[in-house]
Formats: structure tokens, C-alpha cells, sequence
């Protein structure tokens, strides 16, 4: 019992450091409240050159990428599960992603040079594309199942004594639109901004381009798992462009 209460604490814990890098992320990419912003910084001393930006941005967001991709893959998982209960394994990975983007929003070096600049009702509306793409990430976690995404449900079924469950293969609202509405939610959030500057354009092209790649290696591991059940649903369902406004992949 003493194991299984352990297993609770750091699941909760987890999920509160990820808490925490989410609603700094919020601030973070939005240029809201927090100190240091993808445009802006209270940090004392010469800002750092454009090479150096351009080269510290890039290695913490190549370190995210690396991290989040393999540790996501069933071998790696595999491989894991001989150090840790697979209980912990979500939660690990919950958590050291939280940190990488702790340590990326620390270490980020504004880059403010402007690319556009929106005003009026054009600002209005990138802004409100924005937000509505962080509730379309939000949202999508909760449509499948939120506690299981980040470690608490595992942790609950073990403190039950129970065994725990592979999940099920559904597609609930906006799954039935395109197959990775929570990609989707954060590229809106990422690109729509009526201020447009040299760094967050750097930004959003990487986490882009990492995004299209991750998901080549997520839907051969779903492939893998489900089948041709979700080949249909390939078929089916775009990827990322609602089918109003691409085709399909």
C-alpha cells in the first residue's frame, strides 16, 4: 500500500509541475503576465546576439523533440518498464517533459525583430484564433481521456489493486473531424498572433515541422496497435485540415 501511495504522490506531483508549464506556456506564447515571454524579457544585461538565439533556441527546442518522441515509442517504453513500475511510466514522462519546457521557457532568448504586425479587427481575430486553439488542445485531452494522458489514472488503478487496462479506440467529437485535434489546437495557438516577431516565427516553424514528423512515427505506433481499424479511420479522417478546408491524408 505504502508502494502504491508513492506511486499516487508522484503521479499528483507530476501533473502539478505540468500544470505549472502549461499556464506558463499560456503567458509564455502569448506575451501575457509572465516575466519572460517568446518576445519579451526582464533579464538584466545585453541581449544575446541573433546567431546565439537562433542556435540556444533551436537546441531547446531539438531537446523537447527528442525527449518527447522517444520516450513516446512502445520499445522505449519497453525498455523502461524494467526500472519502472508502467504505473510511473506516464507520469515520468509527463513530468520530464514539464521540466524541458520549464528549462526552454527560462533559457528562451527573444529574438524581437517584427515580421507582421496585425491591427483592428485583423488583431482581434489572431487573437481569438489563438485562444481557441489552446481550448482545442485543452478540450481534445479531455475528449479521450485527460487523467490517463498524464499518469493519474494509472496511479488510481493502482492504489484500487486493479490491473491496468489498454485503452480503447474511439473518436469522440473532435476526433471525428480530424485525427489529432490536440496538434491542431497548437499550431492555431502557435501561429495566430497579431504580432508576429523574428523568434516566435522560429517558434512556430520548428514546433511545426517537429509536430508533422512526430505524427508519421504516432500513427505507425497506433497502426501497430489498432490495426485496420485505424487504417479506416486514415481513410476516414484527415490528419490535421478539417476536410472543409484540405483533403485528407
Amino acid at each position: 500500500m505504502f508502494a502504491r501511495l508513492a506511486i499516487l504522490l508522484y503521479a499528483i506531483m507530476s501533473y502539478a509541475v505540468f500544470t505549472a508549464s502549461f499556464l506558463y506556456a499560456l503567458g509564455f506564447v502569448g506575451n501575457y503576465v509572465v516575466p519572460k515571454s517568446i518576445d519579451k524579457s526582464i533579464d538584466v544585461g545585453a541581449p544575446a546576439n541573433l546567431s546565439e538565439a537562433i542556435v540556444v533556441n533551436l537546441l531547446l527546442m531539438s531537446l523537447f523533440a527528442i525527449q518527447h518522441s522517444v520516450m513516446a515509442r512502445p520499445a522505449f517504453k519497453r525498455w523502461l518498464a524494467k526500472f519502472l513500475p508502467v504505473a510511473c511510466q506516464r507520469s515520468t514522462y509527463v513530468l520530464l517533459s514539464s521540466l524541458i519546457l520549464l528549462l526552454l521557457f527560462w533559457q528562451w532568448r527573444p529574438i524581437p525583430a517584427p515580421v507582421w504586425q496585425a491591427s483592428g479587427i485583423t488583431a482581434w481575430l489572431l487573437t481569438g484564433v489563438h485562444w481557441l486553439g489552446w481550448l482545442i488542445a485543452f478540450a481534445s485531452t479531455c475528449m479521450i481521456d485527460h487523467f490517463d494522458l498524464f499518469g493519474l489514472r494509472q496511479a488510481l488503478v493502482t492504489l484500487r489493486g486493479a490491473e491496468i487496462s489498454g485503452q480503447t479506440f474511439r473518436t469522440p467529437l473532435l476526433y471525428k473531424i480530424v485525427r489529432h485535434p490536440l496538434m491542431l489546437g497548437f499550431l492555431l495557438a502557435f501561429w495566430a498572433t497579431p504580432e508576429m516577431t523574428a523568434g516566435h516565427l522560429l517558434f512556430a516553424i520548428a514546433n511545426t515541422a517537429y509536430i508533422l514528423v512526430a505524427l508519421q512515427f504516432e500513427e505507425r505506433d497506433l497502426i501497430a496497435e489498432f490495426g485496420t481499424t485505424y487504417q479506416d479511420y486514415r481513410r476516414r479522417v484527415p490528419m490535421l485540415l478539417p476536410r472543409l478546408f484540405g483533403a485528407p491524408r
